[in-house]
C-alpha cells in the first residue's frame, strides 16, 4: 500500500499527541509529603535518649527521648534504616513498638510516612519548644527471631536500635545527651565518655548523634577491663563480658598478644583515630557470635566462651578480633565515598566494599600473625582455605567480583539455597588475594624496598589522631598505589574485580607456595569444623558441608551431590545403608577412592516430609586445602607474615 504524504511537521505533531494522550487504566497517586533533605547545620538544641536495657526478662529496651523543636508543624522522626558497618538497609524497624509523643503532656497523633516506613510525622503544636518520645526496642526473645542481644547475665545495646531522630540535618550536626540504665549490680562498657554513674544509670558527655550512633554498649554481670595499651600511649581495653564470673580470667600471655594486635596495626598504619579505644568481647552461649561489628572507636565481639579457654582449638575464626580493630582505619576513618552518608536513612552504594572489608581481610590477616594471635602455620592455613573457597568456585564463571559488592543490600545474610553458584561477599577473601597479589607484586617489583604496608601508611595513616572521617575513590586508592610503586594499577584491579577468571592465585604463587589438596585436614581446618560449623565440611570432595544437626549447609553447584541430587537443607539420616555418623561418611569417601569400580557413595536424605536418596560416583578422596612451599620463588608470603620491628 502507498503512503500519503505528511509533512514533517505535521507529523511531528501527530507523534507528541499520541506519546501525551492518557492510556486507559489507573494513574499513579502523588507522593507523600517530601521528607526534609540532610543539610549540613547545625541542629538547634541537643536531644536527650534515655534508654532502659534493666528487664532483661522479657528483653525489651524502653526508650525516652526529649527532642527540642523550634517550630509549629509537620516534623520527621526518622529510625535508623542504612546501619554503617552492615552496608545494609538493616535497620530494626521490625522490633520497633510502642510509640507514644506528646507536647506539653498533650498526646500528640503520629503517623507513619506511608512510602518510607520508617519515618514518622509528628503535628507539632504552636508554643511547642520540645517533644517527648517513648517507645520499646523489642530484642530478639528466640533465635528463631534473630542473634541473641540479651542473656541472663549480659547484654549488647546498639543506639541505633534505641533513637529517633529529626530529619533534615546530618548527623553529625545534632548533639545528644544520652544515658542508659542497666540491671541493678551490672557493669557497662563503651567508647562513649562517661560524664557521671549514678547507680544503675550511667549518663555520658554529650557527643554528636554520629559518634553515639557508633558506640554500642556492652553490659553485665561479670566484668572485667584488661589494660592492652600498646607502646605509643593511647589507651586501648578490652573489655571483657561472660556467662559467668569464672570465665573473666585471661592468660596474661593471652592478653599480650591482645595488646600486640594493637601494637602490629600501629605500626602497619603508624596512626590511630582514636583517643581511646574499646575491643567489647561478649563471651557467651546464649548472645551469638552474630554480634559482632566493628565501630571507629570500638568493636563489639561475640563469641563462645571457650574462645581463650580452649586456645589450641580456636585458630579459625580467631582473626576477628584483628579484623575488626583494623577497620577503625579501612573503613570507618577511610571511607568509600559512596558508602559513606549524612544520616542513616540515606541509601548507601557498596562499590569499594573490595577496600572497606577486601582490604581489612587482608590487613587483619596480617595483624593476626604479626601479633602470635594466629602462629605461621595458622595463617599459612587460613590463606589454604581462602584460595580454595575461591578456586574453581562455579559461580564465578558468570559473576563478576566487582558485582558481589551490592550482596549486603541484595539479600542481607538470609539463607540461600545455592550460595557456591550464587556468589555471596567474596569481596571480603577475594579481595583479600587481590591485596596479596599487589603486595607480592610491589615487593618482588622493588626487590623487598617497598611493600603494601607503604601503601597502608600512606593511605590510612594520614591525619593521625582525627576522628573525622575521610572519603576516597576508586582513583585515590590507585593513586595511592601509584605513590608506592608506579605500575598500571587501574586495569591491574579492574581486571580482577570485572572478569569472570579464575581466581586470583597470583600473589600465593609470588609469595612462595601453591594451593594443594591432601586427605589430612590441617589444625586450622579441624578448628573450623568443630568450633565454626561443629559439623564435617566434605566440600573439595563430594561438595557438601553437613553441621551438628546432621543437616546439609552447603551443596556445591555442579558437585558429585549436586548431580545426585542433594538439596540445601536436608538432613542425613544414613550413609551406605548405615546410621549417619561424620566417621562412616569419611570411611565411604575413602572405600570410594581405593577402587574406581566400588558402588556409588549413598546417602539417605530427609527433606522435610519427604526421603530419598542420593548416589555418588565419586572417587578421588578426602580433600582439604593446603598451601605447599614452592622452593622456586623466594618466601615472600613468610615475610609478610613476619612482626614489623617498628
Amino acid at each position: 500500500m502507498r503512503l500519503a504524504f505528511v509533512p514533517a511537521t505535521l507529523s511531528a505533531l501527530l507523534v507528541a499527541a499520541a506519546v501525551t494522550a492518557a492510556s486507559p487504566g489507573p494513574q499513579p497517586l502523588a507522593p507523600p509529603a517530601a521528607i526534609p533533605a540532610p543539610r549540613d547545620e547545625p541542629y538547634p538544641g541537643t536531644l536527650r535518649i534515655a534508654a532502659d536495657v534493666s528487664d532483661i526478662a522479657h528483653r525489651v529496651y524502653r526508650v525516652h527521648e526529649d527532642i527540642p523543636v523550634h517550630q509549629a508543624g509537620d516534623l520527621v522522626l526518622l529510625y535508623p534504616r542504612w546501619l554503617p558497618g552492615t552496608h545494609a538497609p538493616e535497620g530494626s524497624i521490625d522490633r520497633f513498638a510502642g510509640l507514644v509523643v506528646q507536647a506539653n503532656r498533650t498526646p500528640l497523633a503520629w503517623t507513619r510516612d506511608t512510602a518510607d516506613v520508617y519515618a514518622f510525622h509528628v503535628p507539632v503544636p504552636a508554643g511547642a519548644t520540645s517533644i517527648s518520645v517513648d517507645f520499646q526496642y523489642l530484642s530478639p526473645a528466640s533465635h528463631e527471631v534473630g542473634a541473641q542481644q540479651v542473656a541472663h547475665d549480659l547484654l549488647v545495646m546498639d543506639w541505633v536500635d534505641v533513637m529517633l531522630y529529626p530529619a533534615g540535618y546530618f548527623t553529625r550536626q545534632i548533639p545528644v545527651a544520652a544515658s542508659v540504665r542497666v540491671p541493678d549490680g551490672w557493669h557497662v562498657a563503651t567508647a562513649l565518655d562517661v560524664a557521671s554513674t549514678q547507680g544503675a544509670v550511667t549518663t555520658f558527655k554529650i557527643a554528636p548523634l554520629e559518634t553515639v550512633g557508633d558506640s554500642p554498649v556492652h553490659a553485665g554481670r561479670y566484668a572485667k577491663r584488661y589494660d592492652v595499651t600498646a607502646s605509643d600511649g593511647i589507651p586501648a581495653a578490652l573489655d571483657l563480658m561472660t556467662d559467668r564470673a569464672d570465665q573473666l580470667a585471661i592468660a596474661p600471655d593471652l592478653v599480650g598478644r591482645v595488646r600486640a594486635i594493637v601494637e602490629q596495626a600501629t605500626r602497619l598504619f603508624g596512626s590511630h583515630h582514636y583517643n581511646h579505644y574499646d575491643f567489647l568481647l561478649a563471651l557467651s552461649d546464649e548472645v551469638g557470635e552474630n554480634t559482632t561489628l566493628e565501630h571507629h572507636r570500638s568493636a563489639e565481639y561475640g563469641d563462645a566462651v571457650d574462645l581463650f579457654a580452649d586456645w589450641d582449638k580456636t585458630s579459625a575464626g580467631r582473626d576477628v578480633l584483628a579484623h575488626e580493630y583494623v577497620h577503625s582505619w579501612c573503613g570507618k576513618f577511610r571511607r568509600p565515598a559512596d558508602l559513606w552518608t549524612p544520616t542513616y536513612n540515606v541509601p548507601m552504594r557498596d562499590s569499594l566494599l573490595w577496600v572497606y572489608e577486601g582490604g581489612t581481610q587482608y590487613f587483619g590477616y596480617l595483624v593476626t600473625a604479626r601479633s602470635g594471635f594466629w602462629t605461621k602455620q595458622q595463617a599459612l592455613d587460613a590463606w589454604a582455605v581462602t584460595a580454595a573457597s575461591l578456586d574453581g568456585q562455579p559461580g564465578r564463571t558468570w559473576r563478576p567480583l566487582q558485582d558481589t559488592t551490592n550482596d549486603e543490600i541484595i539479600n542481607p545474610r538470609r539463607p540461600m539455597s545455592w550460595p557456591s553458584w550464587q556468589r555471596f561477599e567474596e569481596y571480603y577473601t577475594e579481595g583479600a588475594l587481590i591485596w596479596l597479589d599487589a603486595d607480592t607484586l610491589i615487593r618482588e617489583k622493588t626487590g623487598g624496598a617497598k611493600s603494601l604496608d607503604d601503601f597502608a601508611r600512606a593511605f590510612f595513616g594520614i591525619d593521625n589522631g582525627s576522628f573525622t572521617p575521610e572519603v576516597f575513590t576508586f582513583d585515590d586508592v590507585v593513586k595511592a598505589l601509584n605513590g608506592v610503586y608506579a605500575y598500571d594499577w587501574a586495569t591491574f584491579l579492574r581486571t580482577r574485580l570485572d572478569g569472570k577468571h579464575a581466581a586470583p592465585l597470583d600473589g600465593i604463587k609470588r609469595g612462595g607456595y601453591h594451593l594443594a589438596f591432601d586427605d589430612k585436614p590441617s589444625a586450622y581446618w579441624q578448628s573450623y569444623e568443630d568450633k565454626r560449623l561443629k559439623g564435617v565440611d566434605h566440600t573439595y570432595s563430594i561438595g557438601v558441608a553437613i553441621d551438628k544437626d546432621n543437616s546439609l549447609t552447603s551443596v556445591v553447584w555442579d558437585s558429585p551431590a549436586a548431580k545426585a541430587g542433594a538439596l540445601v537443607g536436608s538432613k542425613v539420616l544414613a550413609v551406605d545403608g548405615m546410621a549417619f555418623e561424620p566417621s562412616r561418611l569419611k570411611d565411604a569417601i575413602v572405600r570410594a577412592a581405593a577402587s574406581p569400580k566400588a558402588d556409588p557413595i549413598e546417602l539417605l536424605l530427609q527433606n522435610g516430609e519427604r526421603f530419598f536418596t542420593v548416589r555418588m560416583q565419586y572417587h578421588g578422596g578426602l580433600r582439604y586445602p593446603h598451601l605447599v612451599r614452592d622452593p622456586a620463588q623466594p618466601a615472600l608470603l613468610d615475610a609478610i607474615l613476619e612482626p614489623r620491628k617498628s
